[in-house]
Formats: structure tokens, C-alpha cells, sequence
């Protein structure tokens, strides 16, 4: 076993995903003047983004680079389609609930409720389940992880089969609860379809622009993506929600459309998010700074300080 007195608790430092090795540096310092052969390749295991050679333990130098600081091996495959599962059946079944809860009171609890419930699931489910899964919840989001090389293509069909599965049960399940006012839930235009097409392509690359923000580059604050995304689709569905319904994602009008067998304008949602999301995603990478950039931008302000 390891010397527990050599090596840092990991609660000292409560480093995540983008949290600069700097800030971490101070934790290691100790341990590494004393460390020994065996806790090297501690160190070495545990910091999966560092390279860690001898001359660099011994002179306790970090260099700064994004660091997920962990004691615990890989998630499984498995445990991360089950909480991709569970986090899509969270946000549609709660998603779609405020719509027809709306449609139920009458339009007592107006776009503004709808939007705010819908953007609380959404920044809930992330970090209750984002450091397990990814929390992509939608796979226009997970296109285009995969199409950045930012998520392997070959678990894309899973993931994908997961959320389908997810929004279909929390669809029925709204069905017997709600019965008969599940028509509430279902995303179709008010308006024109162009217009309903192209509102959900803006809508879905103002979404996927920020989480490829949050997500992908470590100059952003990582630690509040659950509320910068939340946020997103809080004001998505604000300018969006009563002219298209403001789908943003296939799944979210995929499975009520089943559960109703209203297929209309089906389209429009299952093709606008897709290519909206792609761009978003595409466009965040042209303008996003170069790593040579990285020493010139340390003293910007960050949360993370």
C-alpha cells in the first residue's frame, strides 16, 4: 500500500477538468521532496494528463496544463450509457412536464416557467451526472463531439440508442400520468416551417457554441458549464419556444412525437439541431485561441483563480 503520509488527500485540492496544475502544485510540493520510487508511479497513474518524469518529481515543477486530478480508474462504458440514460430521462420527463403542465393551468405558468424549469434540469443533470457520462443528453451534442474527435465514433451509436430509449419512456411515462393533455409536450411549428427550421438552427448552434466552449477549451471556466449551458437553453427557448417550440434537441420532440403519433413537421427537429449544432461546434474551434496563445492569456480574469 501507499504512505498515506506522502501523498495528498485528494479533498485538499478540489481540482477538475480545466483547474490549472499551478493551483495544484502547492498540494504535490510536500509529497514529492519526499517521495519515494513507489509513489512516482503513483503520480504518475493518478495525474492521467501529466507526463511525469523523474526530473520533474524531484524538482516539484508542474507545468500548466489542464489536469482531472483522480484515484479512481476509468468509468466503464456501461455505468456511462446508464447515467446518459437516466440524466436524458431526467431533463425530458421534466422538460416536457413544464409544457404540459402549462397547457394544463391554461398558460398559468407562461414561456418564462417553461424556460426556467427546463433550464434548471439542464444545469442539475449536468453536474449530477457530467463527470460519469459527459452529459451530452442529445445527439446532435454527441455528432458533434465525434465529428471534433473530441468523443470516439464507435460509441456514438450507443450513446445516441440511449437517448432515444430515454426520451421514449419519459414520454409514456408522461402519457399515463398526464393523460389526456400529453399534446402539451409536443414540439410542432406555430408558425412557418422555414421559419421553424431556421430558428431551430440558430437555436442549436447558440447551444452547442457554448458547451464546445466550456467543454473543449481549458481557458474557459469548465466549472460552471452546468450554468453557462443551462443559461443557453434558459434563453433559447425564450426567443424560440413560441414559434417552434424550441426543441434544440431530436430526442425532446422524438419520443412525445411517438407517444402522440404526431409526426408533424418531424423534420424540421430532426435535421435543424443536427446541422445547427455541428456549426456552433465548428465555428467555436475556427475562433478559439491557439495553445501558443496559452502563456499570453494567463493573467485574463477566470473564475478559477
Amino acid at each position: 500500500m501507499y504512505d498515506k503520509e506522502n501523498i495528498p488527500s485528494p479533498g485538499t485540492s478540489a481540482a477538475t477538468s480545466g483547474t490549472p496544475v499551478a493551483f495544484l502544485s502547492t498540494s504535490f510540493t510536500n509529497a514529492i521532496n519526499t517521495t519515494n520510487n513507489t509513489n512516482k508511479n503513483f503520480l504518475s497513474k493518478c495525474c492521467r494528463c501529466l507526463t511525469l518524469d523523474d526530473r520533474t518529481i524531484e524538482n516539484g515543477v508542474l507545468p500548466f496544463v489542464s489536469c482531472s486530478f483522480s484515484l479512481s480508474p476509468l468509468v466503464p462504458l456501461v455505468k456511462k450509457v446508464g447515467a446518459e440514460f437516466i440524466g436524458t430521462f431526467v431533463l425530458m420527463f421534466a422538460a416536457t412536464a413544464a409544457a404540459i403542465v402549462n397547457e394544463k393551468t391554461n398558460g398559468s405558468e407562461t414561456i418564462i416557467g417553461c424556460a426556467a424549469t427546463t433550464g434548471l434540469v439542464v444545469m442539475v443533470v449536468i453536474f449530477a451526472t457530467g463527470h460519469i457520462s459527459g452529459a451530452h443528453f442529445n445527439p446532435a451534442v454527441t455528432l458533434s463531439f465525434a465529428a471534433l474527435k473530441h468523443f470516439p465514433w464507435k460509441h456514438v451509436p450507443i450513446y445516441i440508442g440511449a437517448q432515444v430509449l430515454a426520451s421514449i419512456c419519459a414520454a409514456f411515462a408522461l402519457k399515463w400520468v398526464y393523460h389526456p393533455f400529453m399534446i402539451g409536450g409536443v414540439t410542432v411549428p406555430s408558425g412557418g416551417y422555414g421559419q421553424s427550421f431556421v430558428l431551430e438552427f440558430v437555436i442549436a448552434f447558440n447551444l452547442m457554441f457554448v458547451v464546445t466552449a466550456v467543454t473543449t477549451d481549458t481557458r474557459a471556466v469548465g466549472e460552471l458549464a452546468g450554468i453557462a449551458v443551462g443559461a443557453t437553453v434558459m434563453f433559447n427557448i425564450m426567443i424560440a419556444g413560441p414559434i417552434s417550440g424550441a426543441s434544440m434537441n431530436p430526442v425532446r420532440t422524438l419520443g412525445p412525437a411517438i407517444a402522440t403519433k404526431n409526426y408533424k413537421a418531424i423534420w424540421v427537429y430532426l435535421i435543424a439541431p443536427i446541422f445547427g449544432a455541428l456549426a456552433g461546434a465548428g465555428t467555436y474551434s475556427a475562433v478559439k485561441l491557439p495553445k501558443e496563445d496559452d502563456a499570453k492569456e494567463k493573467t485574463s480574469i477566470s473564475f478559477r483563480k
